[in-house]
C-alpha cells in the first residue's frame, strides 16, 4: 500500500511492518552467484525503462539499446502504424548483430525504412518481419513468416518507454506494475522537457549499492560538504539532515527532500556563481513553467518540498525537482561488482542564452554530486568484499535501503521457488 502522508508520528521504518531492522548484510552485492540469480529473477523478469519516446519521433526512428546483465543488444523503433516496438537485435540467419555501425559493441541511433544485415544482407521491416533473404531460392523450404526479428515486450508509460525480457510468461501490464507512484504521476509535463543533458559512467560497484547512495540523504553533509559554503556545511552537520518523507508501493519507494537551496531563504548561504546564475544543484531557481503537482509529486504535500526521487524497481531513478526539471539514474550491471551509471537531465528548452547558463550550471554540479557519490561506492565495494564486516546497521532515515535488498531478495527466492535447479547456488543470507 502507498502512503502519500505520514500516516502515524515515530519511526518511518515501523509504518512498513515487513521491513527488518535487524543489521544487513552486503553478500547480495559481493557474491558473483547471487548475481547470476539476479540476472534471471530481476532483470529478465521486470520493466526496465530505455529512454523517452522523443528518441523515436517519427516513423522509422530507432535506437538500440546494449542490456550487459542479460548478454543482449535491442532496437527500439517506431513502426508505420506509430507503434513503438523492441526486439532483440539478432540476425535470424547467423546470429549476425543486426544494426550496429563502425563498432558493434556501441549504442547507435537514426532512421530508417528497414533493417537490413551487414553479413548477407537479410531484410527486416520497422515490424519485424523477415521482407528479404538474399538467394532464398538456396534454402531448403525456408518461410520468411518463421523468421522475423525476436521481439522483446514493450510498453510506453508517460513517454517513457519500458521492456520486459519475460520469456517464459506474460508480464504484468506496465500500468499495474507502476502502481499508485505511476497513476499519481498521470498528467506531469514530462513532454515539455526536451533540452537533454547525458551523463555516462562505468563504475566500479555493485548496482544496488549507487541506488543506496540516492535514496538516503544522510550522507549529504558529510559527503557533500564542499559543495556548500562553510557556514551551511557547518549547520547541515550540526544539526543533521533528514528528508520531509518516504513512501513504499510494493517494489518501488520514494523520498523527498527539502528545497531550502532553491531559491535559499538566505542567498549568502550559497555559492557566489549560484547567486549571479540564480540556480545551482536544484535547478534554475525561476520555473520555466507552471506545473500543476499531481498526486504522486511531493507526496507529503510539505510547503517546504524542493525534489523527490522515485526508485522504479529494479533500476531507474526519476528525480523531480520543484523548479520544473526532471532528471533520470539508471543503473544497468556489467558484472557482480560493476555497472553503467547514467545520469539523464531533461529541462523545458531554454529561451535565450541566459537560461542555458541557468541549466548547465545545474548539470556541472549534479556531476560533481556524483562523481563524489561514485568514487566513494567503489572503495565502499572493495571493503565489502574484503568480509572483514559482515553486517551493517542501517538507521531509520535509510528505509528505502532496506526495501530494495529486501525486495530483490524476494525476487530471487521467487525464482528459486520456480526453478529448484537454481537453488544450490543461492550463497548464504543476502540482505537481512
Amino acid at each position: 500500500m502507498a502512503h502519500f502522508t505520514k500516516p502515524v508520528e515515530g519511526s518511518w521504518t515501523d509504518h512498513y511492518p515487513h521491513l527488518r531492522k535487524t543489521p544487513t548484510t552486503y553478500e547480495d552485492s559481493i557474491s558473483p552467484e547471487y548475481y547470476e540469480l539476479e540476472r534471471k529473477a530481476v532483470f529478465a523478469k521486470t520493466w526496465l525503462n530505455v529512454g523517452r519516446v522523443e528518441r523515436v519521433p517519427r516513423v522509422g526512428s530507432y535506437f538500440t539499446k546494449e542490456i550487459q546483465v542479460l548478454n543482449t543488444s535491442i532496437i527500439i523503433v517506431r513502426g508505420k502504424d506509430q507503434r513503438v516496438r523492441a526486439f532483440h537485435n539478432v540476425c535470424r540467419h547467423r546470429g549476425n548483430k543486426l544494426v550496429w555501425q563502425d563498432f558493434p559493441g556501441e549504442e547507435v541511433q537514426g532512421t530508417a525504412r528497414q533493417f537490413t544485415c551487414k553479413y548477407h544482407a537479410w531484410r527486416y521491416g520497422l515490424d519485424g518481419a523477415c521482407t528479404f533473404v538474399q538467394q532464398e531460392s538456396e534454402f531448403f523450404d525456408l518461410d520468411k513468416g518463421e523468421y522475423g526479428l525476436v521481439p522483446v515486450h514493450c510498453d510506453v508509460w508517460e513517454g517513457w518507454i519500458f521492456v520486459n525480457f519475460d520469456r517464459e510468461s506474460e508480464p504484468r501490464p506496465l500500468k499495474e506494475y507502476l502502481g499508485a507512484y505511476g497513476a499519481g504521476f498521470e498528467g506531469y509535463p514530462f513532454h515539455e522537457m526536451t533540452q537533454v543533458h547525458e551523463y555516462r559512467a562505468e563504475i566500479g560497484a555493485n548496482w544496488k549499492l549507487y541506488i543506496d547512495a540516492f535514496t538516503e540523504f544522510y550522507h549529504a553533509p558529510v559527503l557533500h560538504q564542499k559543495q556548500a559554503v562553510p557556514e551551511e556545511s557547518l549547520k547541515l552537520q550540526q544539526v543533521g539532515y533528514e528528508a520531509l518523507h518516504y513512501g513504499i508501493d510494493g517494489p518501488h519507494g520514494v523520498v523527498s527532500s527539502w528545497g531550502g537551496m532553491a531559491p535559499p531563504k538566505d542567498e549568502k548561504m550559497v555559492k557566489p556563481i549560484e547567486r549571479k546564475l540564480r540556480s545551482g544543484l536544484f535547478g534554475p531557481w525561476d520555473p520555466p513553467i507552471d506545473i500543476d503537482l499531481p498526486p504522486s509529486v511531493n507526496p507529503g504535500r510539505h510547503k517546504a518540498w524542493g525534489m523527490d526521487s522515485y526508485l522504479i524497481y529494479p533500476n531507474w531513478m526519476l528525480l523531480v525537482w520543484k523548479p520544473g526539471w526532471v532528471l533520470t539514474y539508471h543503473y544497468w550491471p556489467t558484472s557482480y561488482n560493476t555497472h553503467i551509471f547514467e545520469g539523464t537531465c531533461y529541462f523545458v528548452p531554454p529561451k535565450n542564452a541566459w537560461e542555458r547558463v541557468q541549466q548547465e550550471l545545474a548539470v556541472v554540479s549534479f556531476k560533481e554530486y556524483g562523481l563524489q557519490d561514485a568514487n566513494t561506492l567503489e572503495a565502499t565495494q572493495k571493503m565489502l568484499e574484503s568480509r572483514v564486516v559482515t553486517e551493517f546497521p542501517l538507521n531509520d532515515q535509510e528505509i528505502l535501503l532496506r526495501h530494495l535488498h529486501q525486495t530483490t531478495e524476494q525476487y530471487v527466492a521467487d525464482y528459486v521457488k520456480q526453478h529448484p535447479e537454481a537453488k544450490d547456488s543461492v550463497p548464504g543470507p543476502a540482505a537481512r
